[in-house]
């Protein structure tokens, strides 16, 4: 029996609070061992949004270790070797980014930002909601690739299109 490789994942947005953190327990949920996940930021907040917390709590997701890093983490001599890099904002994805160690295929799966909602605690808790959708049904889709039979050019036009999926897909499974 062949052993199977575990690939390894990061997700990167500027502040790496909200929409990255979210990817990472996502990645860590639905790639069921298959892949080792990470997040981190360009310019980190310190910190992680507490709608961010609240909504992973809300989905059963485990949130003891999570914490907002630098992406200078995931680059140098003892940073992990990296399969895919995905940037979940557009800022970070305009950004000039760190030298990974491996050579990670990457795409843009920007989502829109719910740290910048704002009226009512139901409407800022249904943007983060429908964020954390949003994220999930890319994230399975993904995680549902059969990664090792893929050739590169296949895999990469195939991680642009799961960045395409929309809100419009996940609005009602939100409840927005």
């Amino acid at each position: 029996m062949t052993e199977q490789k575990t690939y390894n994942v990061l997700f990167l947005c500027t502040h790496n609070s909200a929409r990255s953190i979210m990817a990472e327990c996502l990645m860590r949920r639905w790639g069921a061992g298959r892949f080792n996940a990470w997040s981190a930021g360009s310019h980190p907040a310190g910190q992680i949004n507490p709608h961010t917390l609240a909504t992973l709590t809300s989905f059963n997701l485990p949130t003891a270790d999570l914490r907002s890093k630098s992406w200078d983490e995931f680059s140098g001599p003892n940073a992990p070797a990296l399969d895919f890099v995905f940037t979940v904002c557009d800022q970070a994805a305009g950004e000039m980014c760190p030298a990974w160690n491996g050579t990670p295929l990457t795409a843009h799966w920007g989502v829109e930002d719910p740290s910048a909602a704002t009226g009512s605690e139901d409407r800022i808790r249904m943007a983060f909601r429908r964020t954390y959708v949003e994220l999930e049904s890319r994230i399975k889709i993904f995680a549902s690739l059969r990664v090792e039979q893929l050739d590169r050019l296949t895999l990469q036009s195939s991680l642009h299109a799961i960045g395409t999926v929309q809100g419009s897909e996940t609005d009602a499974m939100a409840g927005a």
